[in-house]
């Protein structure tokens, strides 16, 4: 399945656990630390340095370009660390996150409540997902140096569903067929 940012309600609908997805557009980078400041903006009542609406962040902290590359490397980090941020985040409209590992039930309930999804992009394969990025800008907080915030435009960005609106969960689908 192909999808392009913004995500729309009919696109989340559309998706479901275990869906092989191939993403085009903008899409953003954070990681924890981008995350607390986000937060922090939301709970002072001031402006964000992009609308959440529809949107994707990407938890990754690229290593530098080579020369004539548009990026470094760019595979996943672990998703546990947004934990505490993303629920707001997601309730102020962001409707996408691509990590790796499995979220928290504070994430998956907000995920099911508000309408979003949380993809896997598959780590190890760090090189390979930077051919999917065609362009690349820092936006914010350039002092957090490979965890600023970055607005992306990807092509064809190979990930899988791994919590859909519907509350489902594909890594605790696989458990339950591993053990049957």
């Amino acid at each position: 399945m192909k999808l392009k940012t913004p995500l729309t309600e009919e696109d989340l609908k559309a998706l479901k656990v275990g869906d092989m997805v191939e993403i085009s557009g903008v899409i953003y980078t954070a990681r924890d630390a981008a995350h607390a400041r986000l937060v922090k903006l939301i709970e002072e009542g001031q402006e964000l340095p992009f609308d959440l609406n529809g949107q994707i962040i990407y938890y990754v902290g690229p290593t530098p370009a080579k020369p004539g590359k548009v990026i470094g490397s760019a595979g996943p980090t672990t998703s546990y660390r947004m934990d505490p941020y993303a629920p707001l985040l997601i309730q102020k409209g962001l409707k996408g996150m691509i990590g790796k590992g499995g979220r928290g039930d504070n994430v998956r309930k907000a995920i099911k409540e508000h309408g979003a999804v949380y993809f896997a992009a598959v780590g190890g394969a760090a090189a390979l997902i930077a051919k999917c990025i065609k362009k690349s800008e820092v936006i914010a907080y350039e002092d957090l140096g490979p965890e600023a915030i970055r607005r992306l435009e990807v092509e064809d960005l190979p990930v899988i569903v791994v919590n859909d609106i519907y509350g489902d969960d594909l890594y605790e689908i696989g458990q339950e067929k591993f053990k049957k």
